[in-house]
């Protein structure tokens, strides 16, 4: 390839990097693998003729699609042997990706979880459909099926995830308000406090990676979440500090042990509380939220 022929290359890999890692890291839950995925989509782009591409955008997503299905069914594998339960690696976003309420809710921590009961094919549809609105006869090249199957396969995918994610529409200050009052629950160790804001029936997902210590199973219902919370805490020596921040597009906080990065808690708020809190504690999955917290506080 020319130097003008690679340097048109590159310009549209860049202009079109942040919907191809988006689509990666949506199919895979890993920052890390949608990083690696992009880089083996950038190898095979620049081998591509650029003449005989009609449209630049689909053709890119069609092989990160492509390469993500690939590492998926590797990864698939990995997470069959993981201890404990599996939440995707969480992602420190901009305020205003909250504000986008479309591009909030499909990287949802709530919604990449769900996502996780979906076979590779049903989540690569799912994300290219619902998430992107790519056409079905686009996503049918990209994963080697027919434009009818791949309607059967949207249709059947949005159905399992809506029968998994009921949506309750709440104020955006009423969120805050929660996990500010979550935040003080959990720094003081107040259980009371802790009951008040949180739905009677919310579920505790948290991830270990057998690294750290974590429920292996959810864990559901106000009393026994409050006190799983604030008993696996106190069993932990240091100083906790909670700090709020959006993760994934929506609320969440950062918690430390004295100064160094214990987990993230990710919520979903509902109209009677928190209904949903994902506690990832493995540190293999919190380099990228580590890194950039400390920029931030530098």
């Amino acid at each position: 390839m020319s130097d003008r022929a690679t340097d048109a290359a590159t310009a549209t890999f860049v202009a079109h990097r942040n919907l191809l890692f988006t689509v990666a890291y949506e199919m895979l839950g890993s920052a890390a693998d949608a990083e690696d995925v992009l880089q083996e989509t950038w190898l095979r782009w620049v081998d591509v003729d650029l003449g005989r591409v009609r449209d630049e955008r689909s053709y890119l997503v069609r092989i990160t699609t492509r390469q993500a299905l690939n590492r998926l069914r590797t990864l698939r594998r990995r997470k069959e042997a993981y201890v404990g339960s599996w939440l995707p690696e969480p992602l420190l976003t901009a305020p205003d990706v909250a504000e986008d309420v479309e591009l909030a809710e499909s990287v949802s921590m709530a919604l990449m979880f769900v996502l996780e009961t979906l076979s590779p094919t049903e989540r690569a549809v799912f994300v290219l459909r619902d998430a992107f609105d790519v056409s079905y006869d686009e996503i049918a090249a990209a994963v080697g099926r027919s434009p009818a199957a791949v309607r059967q396969i949207a249709h059947r995918a949005r159905q399992h995830v809506s029968a998994r994610r009921p949506r309750e529409v709440v104020a955006p200050g009423e969120i805050r308000a929660a996990l500010e009052s979550f935040r003080r629950a959990v720094e003081t160790g107040d259980l009371q406090a802790l009951l008040d804001v949180l739905a009677p029936e919310v579920v505790l997902v948290a991830d270990g990676g057998g690294m750290r210590q974590a429920v292996p199973r959810p864990v559901v219902g106000a009393d026994k979440v409050a006190r799983m919370i604030l008993g696996g805490l106190r069993k932990v020596p240091g100083r906790l500090t909670a700090a709020a921040t959006v993760l994934n597009g929506s609320p969440a906080l950062v918690v430390h042990l004295d100064g160094e990065l214990d987990g993230v808690m990710a919520v979903q708020v509902g109209t009677a509380g928190i209904a949903d809190i994902y506690y990832v504690r493995n540190p293999e999955k919190l380099t990228r939220v580590g890194s950039e917290t400390r920029l931030a506080r530098r």
